[in-house]
């Protein structure tokens, strides 16, 4: 069971946002930017004080409020994105690529949270030492809002627990950002980050400027709050993707001893709704485990309702899979998610599929070929570069991709050297009709879009590219 996501933890064009590919990856990163340019200017427009302020401590109280109004409508976002909404996997090209979003945005919060906490210390730490001046404060006018009374009364609290959570969400973030801390870690740890995001709900909700709630900018951060709060919730109760699981049983196992692979079909309980070749799904065979992302390595026929992934050893969870999985243990399947389906509506496409990379090609191999003759697929060439050797594995590839009409391109690297974009063109020649789909290591796809990009390809719309990594 391996996603050529990866094996990874927890955050595609004018035919919109529903081609999937680097369009929408472009679209997503002007969608990043956009995002925080929008409030920045929203913010702005509606404090012009901030470029008049009177000193030092005038400016500092409006970059509080401004960064700390973007960092938790930042991390509000971010909290409704881990709950995998279905809406916005396909605006967003696919959950890999909305995990990416995801990610984005953590280090965004982490980068502009600390600006604000710097803001709020270092001038502290500077009166103390002498340095600066303390601000002189006149008597505090009297408050007869009784709302605006409570909050006030709140201030010291929010502000006590609002540092404190700072700290905590910065640890989480950092942890969640070192991919050599191991899976179970990393998920145990970031169960706690929606307790956190609560805390941090409570001293915006008491610290921002009482007078922007009834603005633009407080209607925003209020319906972002309360998207987060909800998300928040529903992570901590366990039901993300409740609605998508569906149990099954472990019916056959096959390892693949030359590549270090392992074939697992689940025969599914009533319930799965089928999916594409290319789509991946969240398995969890252990409950301390938590469930892991697999790219779906099999067709889906209905009349015989099976599953199969294909699982690398590639870290702590996967290597153990061999010894841990017998046949007839139950298993819980979630999904199925992902937009790396193969439907552009091009003639021609040249499939990549590197290392444990060529599991969705299988999937997709075994749709083609069980859709039979009658069905028009486009002329499809496929190349499968692999380090490891396991002969059986080659050959029912090679059976696949026969019954699929399909050409198959295999290199082995110590025999036949490594894929490049010159070996693509020089082996297909039409090459500049067709679409890339391409899964496997995130380098090496960076390093054949750039290829192909120089070669006059569009490949914003044209090449396509599962991202192997959601953390």
């Amino acid at each position: 069971m391996r996603i050529c996501l990866n094996k990874r933890a927890s955050l595609s064009g004018a035919t919109g946002l529903l081609r999937k590919g680097n369009d929408v990856t472009r679209t997503n990163v002007r969608l990043f930017w956009g995002f925080w340019l929008a409030l920045c200017a929203i913010w702005l427009a509606l404090n012009p004080g901030i470029f008049t302020a009177p000193g030092f401590f005038a400016v500092r109280g409006f970059f509080i409020q401004w960064t700390g109004m973007l960092s938790i409508a930042a991390m509000s976002v971010a909290m409704i994105l881990s709950i995998r909404p279905r809406w916005m996997e396909a605006r967003l090209g696919g959950l890999d690529k909305m995990y990416r979003f995801h990610k984005w945005l953590g280090i965004g919060v982490l980068g502009v949270s600390v600006v604000h906490w710097l803001w709020s210390e270092v001038p502290k730490w500077a009166v103390g030492a002498g340095l600066l001046a303390r601000p002189e404060r006149g008597p505090r006018p009297e408050i007869t809002d009784p709302l605006r009374a409570f909050l006030a009364s709140l201030r010291g609290t929010a502000e006590g627990l609002g540092e404190w959570a700072f700290y905590g969400s910065v640890i989480l973030l950092v942890i969640a950002l070192m991919a050599i801390i191991p899976y179970h870690l990393f998920r145990l740890t970031h169960r706690v980050f929606p307790v956190i995001y609560l805390v941090l709900v409570f001293h915006a909700v008491v610290l921002l400027d009482y007078d922007m709630w009834l603005t633009l900018i407080g209607l925003i951060v209020a319906l972002l709050l309360a998207g987060g709060g909800y998300a928040a919730v529903v992570s901590l109760s366990g039901a993300i993707g409740r609605g998508r699981r569906v149990a099954g049983r472990i019916a056959t196992l096959h390892n693949f001893q030359g590549v270090s692979s392992l074939e697992s079909a689940i025969r599914m309980d009533a319930g799965w709704p089928g999916h594409k070749a290319g789509q991946f799904a969240f398995v969890k065979s252990k409950r301390w485990e938590g469930a892991h992302p697999y790219t779906i390595a099999s067709a889906w026929n209905p009349d015989d309702p099976k599953i199969t992934f294909i699982t690398k050893e590639v870290g702590d969870h996967t290597s153990t899979l061999a010894q841990n999985l017998k046949p007839g243990q139950e298993v819980t399947v979630e999904g199925p998610y992902g937009c790396f389906t193969f439907d552009d509506g091009l003639s021609r496409q040249i499939w990549i599929g590197a290392g444990i990379g060529i599991t969705p090609f299988i999937a997709r191999l075994k749709e083609i070929a069980e859709a039979g003759p009658d069905i028009p697929q486009p002329e499809i060439d496929l190349f499968h570069s692999t380090r490891d050797v396991d002969e059986g594995a080659l050959d029912r590839l090679a059976a696949d991709a026969h019954a699929a009409n399909v050409r198959l391109h295999v290199l082995i690297d110590e025999r036949d050297g490594f894929l490049s974009a010159e070996r693509i063109c020089e082996t297909v020649s039409q090459w500049r009709d067709a679409s890339i789909w391409f899964c496997g290591p995130s380098g090496f796809g960076k390093s054949l879009r750039a290829d192909f990009a120089n070669r006059k390809m569009d490949t914003d719309a044209r090449f396509h590219q599962e991202l192997f990594a959601m953390r």
